[in-house]
């Protein structure tokens, strides 16, 4: 299973100012897609993680930002586990042109009851999956 996942994805005119550069708070929503994918691709899809009654959501986040990505730009976001917690997940993240890094940070994402809103811990098996990806990049 590999460490660090990746998702490609393309600058529309909708992630852009009006200079045809990508708008600082889209890079979030590109790491926002691969975060997701990633989930899907250990087999916890949106419906999955309903089934369990919780929710996800972002407690923290700090993004450097390097280059910029520019309108029709072929991208690649990525995610990899950098801690786990009991009751949340620590995404290193980032976001590329080639082999250009246009932006890299940390997204700390807390796992919530959905009816309360309040912490919960990862389930047993959604925890031992995101762990292998995590001895994976060890």
């Amino acid at each position: 299973m590999s460490a660090e996942f990746s998702h490609k994805l393309r600058v529309y005119i909708e992630d852009t100012d009006a200079g045809g550069i990508v708008y600082y708070v889209n890079y979030l929503k590109f790491m926002e897609r691969a975060r997701t994918e990633f989930m899907r691709s250990l087999g916890f899809g949106k419906n999955s993680i309903f089934n369990y009654n919780l929710m996800f959501v972002v407690r923290e986040v700090a993004v450097t930002y390097m280059l910029p990505a520019r309108l029709d730009d072929e991208l690649e976001a990525t995610a990899s586990i950098a801690r786990l917690r009991g009751a949340g997940i620590v995404f290193h993240q980032s976001v590329r042109r080639g082999d250009e890094l246009l932006a890299q940070g940390e997204v700390t994402i807390a796992c919530v009851d959905r009816a309360e809103m309040k912490p919960r811990r990862l389930p047993p098996e959604m925890a031992a999956r995101l762990q292998l990806t995590q001895q994976a990049e060890a």
